[in-house]
């Protein structure tokens, strides 16, 4: 049996099962990435809650495993060689079980380039933007008299899905017929924008028919509505 006690992190997190994949989360738009990724591919793994009400992330612990102190991460026990892998970064953790599950990544290295590209795409832009629209529009950044920050993130948001509005056109997924980590990297923030942040109709969601339209495609697959509750929230 793998031993994982050389990671402070199962000290707080005990593993039970040490000869699965380990995954450190909680159910954000990133975190549920890589839920619904291991979830698609089948690989075994063991999720653990990471609290932000108890400053989990900023914990020892946490930190020993991601110094930037966010989720997701994960310790693979059989990763390159046989020996123990630890990862955090949700785009390089998708691609690192891509690979390893030798799915949701096309095989050929112009396929796999474009995935990647889409990747970063979400990652560089979709992901910070629809990310200060939802402070600016639903928490602290409400408050604010002036609106003009708000205004450009929701105008850098409007930009972002009209280009995946036009390269979802005539496409089932983001690469065409093939469903891949571009999708899984997307749409978890596409759904949080106009469902928790609620911010639908600033961004004139209604516009985007393609973007609607693979949306209710990602959630209705069986593995995406499990990967979006793992793990699950405190009751």
């Amino acid at each position: 049996m793998t031993d994982l006690s050389v990671f402070p992190i199962t000290k707080k997190w005990p593993a039970g099962h040490p000869d699965r994949i380990q995954l450190y989360s909680l159910p954000t738009p990133n975190g549920v990435k890589v839920s619904i990724m291991l979830e698609e591919t089948g690989l075994p793994y063991e999720p653990h809650l990471v609290r932000f009400d108890t400053n989990d992330q900023m914990s020892a612990e946490f930190m020993s495993l991601n110094p930037n102190n966010k989720i997701p991460a994960i310790i693979d026990p059989n990763g390159p060689g046989g020996k123990p892998l630890p990862l955090f970064e949700s785009g390089a953790i998708l691609i690192y079980l891509a690979d390893k599950a030798g799915k949701l990544i096309p095989q050929d290295a112009a396929g796999r380039y474009e995935a990647i590209q889409w990747v970063m795409f979400q990652i560089g832009g979709i992901g910070p933007m629809f990310g200060q629209v939802g402070f600016f529009h639903k928490f602290a950044g409400r408050e604010y008299e002036d609106k003009r920050p708000r205004d450009r993130y929701i105008a850098e948001s409007k930009r972002l899905l009209g280009v995946l509005e036009q390269q979802l056109e005539g496409r089932n997924w983001i690469l065409g017929d093939a469903y891949s980590i571009a999708d899984i990297a997307t749409f978890p923030w596409v759904r949080n924008l106009i469902g928790f942040y609620e911010a639908g109709d600033l961004v004139g969601i209604e516009d985007f028919p393609n973007v609607k339209r693979v949306l209710a495609a990602f959630v209705a697959r069986p593995a995406v509505a499990r990967g979006l509750d793992i793990p699950k929230r405190p009751s």
